[in-house]
């Protein structure tokens, strides 16, 4: 099938997503499709496929994804401030081998905009994480104060938050996730959090030792947070693509190493006897790959490039396969 999309460069696809998602959700049923549902934290997902943060950057396509059969919602990367995208070419795509490579880092219209748009939303029945981040002219050493001004403006919306120190497009970012940064980072967030709670995530880079993992999986459920994102985009796996050095790569590419980190990471929380919410994404571009995903240990899974190579249909689609093999 013609993917019209292709037709137009990246950026500008990108940019007129929120008009073709919009016009695909007029086609789509107004029941919630559910397959596994899932309940963690009182928060019920009638289907354990959501949409990953960097789509919906400032919340306007929730209302579409609602429609299209999202089992759950995640906006962002929200900033405190309004800050555009990194200079140059930010986006591109190979085709062929179902790969994108962004260096956006973090564009947002900040969070006054953000909490506008959600204050105009209708009431909606799937949850909403909202993920958040750092301007980049914040110094490291004041990151956290970033992530608590999101969450005193944003909480009254949030199904739960997600921190995002994993990007690889804002400079020094993922130095906050080393295991020797990482609970001088967490613990101001995490004491906020107690004045109205919402569960906490972390999203993961998938740049790091299955050491670095261990530590950041201990110290993070030490402290408090509930869940993690396994993972964001890879400043690897460039075979065969023709992308920059910089910037973070996924579709995919990045399938095996997600896959990799998801599984130890299940491991080791099980051996440990630790708990967290498990989230995958990366790479996941079928309903098979939604099954591995569930199989290796994910309570949830989150796609992003599947709707720039399958389409927006994606979850209906997915949605159907599954629940068709479940009866056969």
């Amino acid at each position: 099938m013609i993917k019209p999309w292709f037709l137009l460069p990246a950026k500008l696809a990108h940019d007129l997503a929120p008009i073709g998602l919009k016009l695909a959700s007029a086609v789509c049923k107004s029941k919630q499709p559910s397959y596994a549902p899932f309940r963690w934290k009182g928060i019920q997902f009638q289907n354990p496929i959501g949409i990953a943060g960097g789509v919906d950057k400032n919340a306007e396509m929730i209302e579409s994804f609602c429609k299209l059969g999202a089992g759950f919602i995640e906006i962002g990367t929200v900033t405190p401030k309004p800050q555009s995208p990194n200079p140059g070419v930010i986006l591109k795509r190979d085709i062929p081998h179902r790969a994108l490579w962004n260096k956006m880092g973090f564009p947002s219209k900040g969070v006054d905009f953000v909490k506008r748009q959600l204050q105009k939303q209708k009431k909606r029945d799937i949850p909403l994480f909202i993920n958040i981040g750092k301007n980049r002219t914040t110094d490291n050493s004041k990151a956290h104060e970033d992530y608590i001004k999101c969450m005193q403006e944003l909480s009254s919306w949030a199904s739960a938050f997600v921190i995002n120190i994993s990007s690889p497009n804002t400079k020094g970012l993922r130095e906050l996730l080393m295991p020797q940064n990482l609970e001088a980072f967490l613990q101001p967030i995490i004491n906020e959090n107690k004045n109205n709670p919402r569960p906490l995530l972390l999203k993961l880079s998938p740049d790091i030792s299955n050491k670095e993992l261990e530590q950041v999986l201990s110290i993070s459920c030490k402290l408090g947070i509930e869940g993690f994102i396994l993972t964001n985009t890879t400043q690897g796996e460039r075979e065969n693509l023709n992308f920059p050095e910089e910037g973070g790569v996924s579709g995919a590419p990045l399938a095996k190493k997600s896959l990799e980190l998801l599984n130890y990471a299940h491991n080791y929380l099980k051996e440990n006897q630790l708990s967290a919410l498990l989230i995958s994404t990366g790479g996941i571009l079928s309903a098979a790959d939604v099954k591995t995903r569930l199989n290796a240990g994910a309570n949830l899974v989150q796609v992003y490039s599947a709707l720039i190579f399958e389409g927006p249909l994606f979850f209906q689609k997915t949605l159907k396969t599954l629940n068709s093999d479940a009866v056969n």
